[in-house]
């Protein structure tokens, strides 16, 4: 096993165990404490995170949060009622916006996202929609190193797959597992690290 996957929790000057993973990075540590695995429920707000998580693919994601109010200028405050309506003037304005990552590509995908998400919060509410993949709940894997946690689950290949088929793109079960982490649908925060128990009781609190 490398060094890497070896490692558990980590005490930082604070006092506090983390998970190894933000460094020392003050942005990162922050996402860490106040983001990162905490259970999301709102529509809005799982949009935008899945869709930063498709402009993630190939970067790293500290990337994508040193840019992310830049995004969320760039894109309406991720409104898909309003993406869903870009026209290509829009789209050529959003890929000369150096705030943000420019690939055509994925900003023409997450105008095609919007309108699925539209689609689906029409049916059932996009909440829903995905929290269902999880019964309403979130898994906990009680992970105690590094080397414990999994880039994708079969769980994330069939939500990956529902996605393609209803028009989204860039969402990948790599991907979808990525998010899933972020929006706490898995709780993957080492067990040894604060934020654990934290997000253990806000998944208890919501059930």
């Amino acid at each position: 096993m490398n060094e890497r996957a070896a490692r558990t929790h980590v005490i930082y000057p604070d006092g506090r165990a983390r998970c190894p993973w933000p460094g020392d990075d003050p942005l990162y540590l922050t996402y860490h404490d106040t983001d990162w695995g905490v259970p999301e429920w709102d529509d809005r707000a799982l949009f935008e995170k899945l869709i930063l998580d498709g402009f993630q693919a190939g970067l790293s994601w500290i990337t994508i949060l040193r840019k992310r109010e830049n995004f969320r200028a760039a894109f309406d405050g991720f409104q898909p009622e309003k993406i869903a309506r870009y026209t290509p003037r829009k789209i050529e304005k959003l890929m000369g916006d150096a705030g943000i990552v420019r690939n055509r590509a994925k900003i023409e995908s997450t105008v095609i996202s919007a309108r699925s998400w539209l689609a689906i919060q029409e049916q059932q509410g996009f909440s829903n929609y995905l929290w269902n993949f999880f019964d309403g709940a979130p898994i906990q894997n009680n992970l105690r190193k590094m080397g414990d946690m999994q880039t994708q689950s079969p769980l994330t290949v069939t939500i990956s797959k529902d996605l393609k088929k209803r028009g989204f793109n860039f969402c990948g079960p790599t991907i979808i597992y990525a998010f899933a982490q972020a929006v706490g649908m898995f709780n993957d925060h080492l067990v040894g690290c604060h934020c654990h128990a934290k997000c253990l009781k806000l998944a208890k609190r919501k059930k």
